[in-house]
């Protein structure tokens, strides 16, 4: 067994073992029919499926050419998530305008050659885009500014 593809090779492990582990944790719930639907019937077919592509995935590695796995670029990964804790935390303090502004503006630098004026030209549009969608058009409980 010869993998060509060693990135389509772990991706579709890792809907296997996704698939896998979401099926073992719903089978507790009731299955039920396409008729008469229990709690675990959607979670358990959705679950199925991110498998059944996983195998699809594992399969095709084995058979076309593709990429090897890249090395794993931590700048990224550590940007992202500092960024979602911050906004995590910050958002009941300082508001969802503000608090969005600095997501997107710390977020920004998780890659190489961020341009000031397109991130800042995004993270105003990402912020008014929160307060219209969640604030007022969902009813979400959080404050749009500071103090409020």
């Amino acid at each position: 067994m010869v993998i060509k593809s060693p990135q389509d090779f772990g991706a579709g492990i890792l809907f296997i073992l996704f698939g896998a582990i979401g099926l073992y944790v719903g089978s507790d719930l009731a299955f039920g029919s396409a008729r008469n639907m229990g709690p675990g019937y959607f979670p358990m077919i959705i679950c199925a499926l991110i498998a059944l592509i996983g195998l699809i995935v594992t399969a095709k590695s084995l058979a076309i050419e593709g990429p090897a796995i890249e090395r794993i670029q931590l700048r990224p990964i550590i940007f992202i998530l500092l960024a979602i804790a911050a906004f995590g935390m910050l958002i009941a303090e300082i508001g969802a305008v503000i608090s969005s502004v600095l997501l997107i503006m710390f977020a920004a630098y998780a890659r190489r050659g961020v341009n000031p004026v397109e991130t800042v030209i995004f993270a105003v549009t990402t912020a008014a885009f929160v307060v219209i969608i969640f604030v007022y058009a969902l009813g979400q409980p959080m404050p749009v500014w500071w103090g409020r």
